[in-house]
C-alpha cells in the first residue's frame, strides 16, 4: 500500500554517509514570473517528485497558439530519479501540463479526491488510460516517495479539496503552499487546518514555498460567503431566464448559484461540456450537492418559463465558440437572451487575452438590453482564492520557516512579499527570489545558489508540442496585421526570362474596392523590374520578386504584408 500512517526513517549507516554528502534542491521550473504554470521540483540524491505540473496560457500576440507548457528537459534528463508528481488542487495552472509530461515520463501521480477525479478526466481527453493516478485523504494520509515524506493537510481556496504539503527531508521540513487563502466561512465547511498546519511546524520549518499573488493587496482576502449573499439577491431580483457563467473548476461558485435558484424557486440546467463534465465528477465525489428535482436536462429546461431557469453555462472568459459566447452572439442553437434576462460573470478575466473577449461578450448582451452583473460593476460577484497581505503574515507566524520562497505571482508580487517578509523579522537574504530555472540547495541548515536550469517557452499548438518557433509567430502576427499577397510568375527556363503578366493574388492587404486596379499595376511594375535584371534561375526570380514587391508595397501602402513567390516553369 502506498499510504503509510506513521512512517518513519531508520536509515542505514552507509545510507546516512551517502546522504549527508547530498543536499536538497528546490528547482523554480515556472511558475514564479507569469502567474500560471506551476511546476516546482524537489530533488535530493537520487529521489525527486514535482509539485503541481501545470499550464500557462498565451499572450495576444502568440497567434493559433493554445496553451504554454513547463520545459521538460531537466525532468527527461533525471527520469530514473522521479517517484512522483504531487498536486495540490484541480484548476489548470497547477494540472493541465500533467498529460503532457505523461506522455514522455511514467509517473505515479497524487491528489486529493476531487484533484484526482479532474486529472483522470484530463488525462482521458488526451487518449492516457494507463496512467496510476491516485488519492490521498488530506486529513490522515502520508506519503512516502523515495526520501520524502510527504504530508498534506487542507488549506481554504477557490476550489474545494486544495491542499498544502509539509514535506519531511533529510535536511529539515519544507512546507510548499501554493494558493490559498484563510477562509473561515467556505462553501464547503472545510476551513484551512490550521491546527495541523501548526502541530506539523511546531518541531521546526527549514523553508516554505509559499502564494505571493496577493502580497500587493492589503487586509485579508474576503471569504466565498460574500459572494453567495450577492448571487442570491442578484437571481431573486431578476424578472426573466438567469444565466450564470464561472470557470468550469469553480465547483464552490457553482453550488452558491444552486443555493441561489433553489431558493428563489428555479430549476437549474448545466450548458457547456467542461462543466458538465467537472459537475458530475464533483457530485459523484460529494463536492456539490443539490436535490434531484432541482437540476434538470437542457430538453426539460425548454418546457419551464424563463423567470423558472436558471442555466449555468461555459464561457466566464468570452471564449469563442464557448456556450456564452453563442448565446451572445445569437448563434446558439437551443438558447437565447431577451430583455428581461440577466446573466452572471462570476470571475475575473485573469488570462492574457481573456478581458478582451469579456468586454466584447459584455457590450453585446448590454446592446441586447440584457441585465449584465460583471467585474467593472464592483458588485464582489467574484472574490480572490489568494490570500492578501494579512493572510501572507498569519502564514508566516503560522509556519515560522528559516527561509521562504515565494511563487505564484510575478517578480513585483514576489518583491512585495519580501516586503511582508521582513515585516516579520526575515533578513532579505532569507527570501528567495527564483525565475524559472533558477535553483536553491540546502545542506545542513545552510542555503545557497544552484545551477541554473536552461529553461525555454513550450508552446502547444493543436496537436504538436514546441514546433512553434518565433519565426512562425512573427510570419503569423504578419498575416494578422498585414495580410499577404501571392505573386504567381511564368518562367522560361531556356530563354531564362519571365513570361506572360505576373498575378498577384492577395487576402487581408488592400481593400477590396482598390485590390483589381492596385495589383494589375503593382505585376506591370514587377515585369519593367524583372527585365533590367539576369535572372538565372528560379530562386534568383523569388528572391528578386520579393525584394521588389516588399518595397513597392510598403512604398504605396505603408504595409509590409507577407510575400509568397510561385513561379511556373515552362
Amino acid at each position: 500500500m502506498w499510504v503509510s500512517r506513521a512512517p518513519t526513517y531508520n536509515y542505514p549507516h552507509f545510507l546516512l554517509n551517502f546522504l549527508y554528502m547530498s543536499s536538497l534542491k528546490f528547482v523554480a521550473l515556472s511558475g514564479t514570473t507569469g502567474v500560471t504554470e506551476n511546476c516546482y521540483i524537489y530533488e535530493y540524491g537520487d529521489d525527486m517528485i514535482v509539485v503541481d505540473c501545470g499550464v500557462g496560457f498565451p499572450d495576444a500576440d502568440m497567434y493559433g497558439v493554445d496553451l504554454v507548457i513547463p520545459d521538460f528537459s531537466y525532468l527527461r534528463k533525471n527520469a530514473h530519479k522521479l517517484r512522483a508528481i504531487v498536486v495540490t488542487h484541480g484548476h489548470e495552472d497547477h494540472i493541465g501540463a500533467i498529460p503532457f509530461l505523461l506522455k514522455e515520463i511514467k509517473v505515479p501521480v497524487y491528489g486529493s479526491p476531487l484533484t484526482a477525479g479532474f486529472i483522470k478526466d484530463k488525462l482521458m481527453d488526451y487518449g492516457i488510460r494507463d496512467a496510476k493516478v491516485h488519492s490521498f485523504n488530506l486529513d490522515t494520509d502520508v506519503l512516502n516517495l523515495g526520501v520524502f515524506k510527504i504530508t498534506p493537510f487542507r488549506v481554504s481556496h477557490s476550489i474545494p479539496d486544495a491542499a498544502g504539503f509539509c514535506i519531511d527531508t533529510p535536511e529539515g521540513k519544507v512546507f510548499h503552499v501554493p494558493d490559498y487563502k484563510f477562509d473561515w466561512t467556505p462553501v464547503s465547511g472545510k476551513p484551512f487546518d490550521v491546527t495541523k498546519a501548526a502541530l506539523l511546524a511546531s518541531s521546526g520549518v527549514l523553508a516554505m514555498a509559499s502564494d505571493a499573488l496577493g502580497s500587493t493587496s492589503p487586509g485579508y482576502t474576503e471569504s466565498e460567503q460574500t459572494v453567495e449573499d450577492i448571487i442570491k439577491k442578484i437571481v431573486r431580483d431578476s424578472k426573466g431566464l438567469v444565466y450564470f457563467t464561472t470557470i468550469s473548476s469553480n465547483i464552490s461558485r457553482m453550488q452558491q448559484a444552486i443555493f441561489a435558484a433553489e431558493e428563489a424557486g428555479r430549476k437549474v440546467c448545466f450548458i457547456g461540456r467542461s462543466i458538465i463534465k467537472k459537475v458530475e465528477i464533483a457530485r459523484k465525489l460529494g463536492y456539490i450537492k443539490y436535490p434531484q428535482h432541482v437540476v434538470i436536462s437542457g430538453r426539460d429546461a425548454k418546457r419551464i418559463p424563463r423567470d423558472k431557469m436558471l442555466y449555468i453555462i461555459s464561457g466566464s472568459y468570452g471564449q469563442p465558440g464557448s456556450a456564452l459566447y453563442r448565446v451572445a452572439m445569437g448563434e446558439h442553437d437551443l438558447l437565447s437572451v431577451e430583455e428581461e434576462d440577466t446573466v452572471v460573470f462570476s470571475a475575473d478575466p485573469a488570462p492574457p487575452g481573456a478581458k478582451f473577449n469579456v468586454d466584447f461578450v459584455v457590450d453585446r448582451l448590454l446592446e441586447e438590453n440584457v441585465d449584465v452583473h460583471y467585474y467593472d460593476m464592483q458588485e464582489n460577484l467574484h472574490v480572490s482564492g489568494h490570500g492578501s497581505m494579512e493572510d501572507i503574515k498569519m502564514l508566516i507566524g503560522l509556519v515560522q520557516p528559516k527561509f521562504l520562497i515565494p511563487i505564484g505571482g510575478t517578480i513585483r508580487h514576489m518583491r512585495a512579499y519580501g516586503k511582508i517578509a521582513e515585516m516579520m523579522g526575515k533578513k532579505k537574504n532569507e527570501v528567495l527570489e527564483l525565475t524559472g530555472g533558477e535553483t536553491v540547495e540546502f545542506s545542513q541548515g545552510r542555503v545557497s545558489r544552484g545551477e541554473t536550469i536552461p529553461v525555454r517557452q513550450v508552446l502547444v499548438d493543436g496537436l504538436e508540442v514546441g514546433d512553434v518557433g518565433q519565426v512562425v509567430l512573427r510570419d503569423r502576427q504578419i498575416l494578422a496585421s498585414d495580410g499577404i499577397a501571392i505573386v504567381v510568375m511564368g518562367f522560361d527556363t531556356a530563354q531564362k526570362k519571365v513570361v506572360g503578366d505576373p498575378e498577384i493574388i492577395s487576402r487581408g492587404f488592400v481593400f477590396e474596392k482598390m485590390r483589381k486596379n492596385f495589383l494589375t499595376e503593382s505585376g506591370s511594375k514587377l515585369v519593367k523590374h524583372l527585365d533590367k535584371k539576369r535572372i538565372v534561375n528560379t530562386a534568383v526570380l523569388k528572391r528578386e520578386a520579393v525584394d521588389f514587391l516588399e518595397r513597392y508595397f510598403f512604398e504605396k501602402t505603408g504595409r509590409r504584408p507577407m510575400i509568397l513567390p510561385v513561379v511556373a516553369e515552362e
